[in-house]
């Protein structure tokens, strides 16, 4: 049976390959918002998107659609639950970057404790002799802390420590002891984690329960002499509290690939701090990240279609269609009584 597919955004053609090969029919769309969306994705029977706003709205108004998959791993921008409620399958990419970004993770933290970014600069701007009195450090023997220890944390943890010779101490919410690992310690103090930092890195998705989880006080842990590195969400981090901590000297420097708003503004602070490394949102920008990347989604299409094991399902859904719509209004239920996330 052929298919139709909305593809929302460009991607690598890893991914669309493969779903011509099973002989379906691609929709090229034009963007991700809901308008375009509703419009695009009303006769597709699956979508793959980057970016695509695929609320209650747009499921509603697309009646034959029967899968979204997500090109990466975070899919702040589709309704779960809503989906679950309609018996739509939510995949992801869940396998495609984890790599890609530890090794990007390891690289901001190499280019901080060397100072690369300011030899660039100086040298660039003609500083040959003064640019030299500027020194760097080692990062063997210094404590990476790591708060986020799922697939990309833990790599990150053992690049570290068995290729750096860094202490590692990884923070954990499902222990409640700490732990020996094999890259060093995992522990449920929180506080214990930040306040023993020379580099910390964040790993972490962007849900309600993580919203500004490095809020000012737990920020106000850190030594003056650490270095905070994030590549999971810009909104895990109060921005106003750490662009306080920057400018007045009481947080050594920074690393950011993420924002909050995704992206900054062109006015933000931190764009202009000599102190602060910043890219734009590309730890997974990777020729070898974006192929797994696309092709996980797609495989996520194909195997929700094709009624076969989904390998990376975001949502479990029932085969009783009433009952997904029960187990929707069981989590509504929660979060609106308990403020549960």
């Amino acid at each position: 049976m052929s298919y139709r597919v909305l593809i929302t955004e460009a991607v690598n053609d890893k991914g669309l390959d493969f779903l011509r090969e099973q002989g379906y029919e691609l929709v090229m769309g034009t963007g991700p918002s809901e308008e375009t969306l509703l419009e695009e994705c009303k006769d597709c029977d699956g979508a793959l998107t980057r970016n695509g706003k695929f609320s209650a709205r747009v499921f509603d108004g697309c009646p034959k659609l029967k899968v979204v998959s997500m090109h990466g791993i975070g899919v702040d921008g589709i309704d779960v639950d809503a989906a679950t409620a309609r018996g739509i399958q939510i995949c992801n990419a869940a396998e495609s970057n984890q790599r890609s970004v530890a090794e990007y993770a390891i690289g901001l933290i190499l280019m901080l404790a060397k100072q690369s970014v300011t030899y660039n600069n100086g040298l660039k701007n003609g500083q040959m002799t003064s640019v030299r009195q500027v020194y760097g450090n080692d990062v063997s023997g210094k404590t990476l802390s790591i708060i986020g220890m799922g697939n990309i944390g833990t790599q990150v943890a053992r690049m570290a420590a068995h290729g750096l010779g860094m202490k590692v101490i990884g923070y954990s919410r499902r222990i409640t002891k700490d732990q020996e690992m094999d890259f060093g310690l995992l522990t449920p103090d929180m506080k214990k984690v930040i306040s023993s930092a020379d580099y910390l890195s964040l790993h972490l998705p962007g849900t309600g329960s993580t919203a500004k989880l490095l809020d000012e006080e737990k920020l106000s842990w850190l030594k003056p002499s650490a270095f905070l590195i994030n590549t999971g969400r810009g909104e895990v981090i109060d921005e106003s509290a750490l662009i306080r901590m920057l400018q007045e000297g009481r947080l050594r420097g920074a690393a950011l690939d993420v924002f909050e708003g995704n992206l900054p503004k062109e006015d933000n602070p931190l764009l202009s701090m000599d102190n602060v490394i910043v890219t734009p949102h590309t730890a997974a920008f990777t020729t070898e990240a974006l192929e797994r990347m696309s092709y996980q989604a797609a495989l996520g299409i194909v195997e929700t279609l094709e009624h076969r094991p989904i390998t990376y399902a975001v949502n479990k859904l029932s085969d009783n269609f009433e009952e997904n719509k029960d187990i929707a209004a069981v989590m509504d239920f929660f979060r609106h009584e308990f403020n549960y996330k």
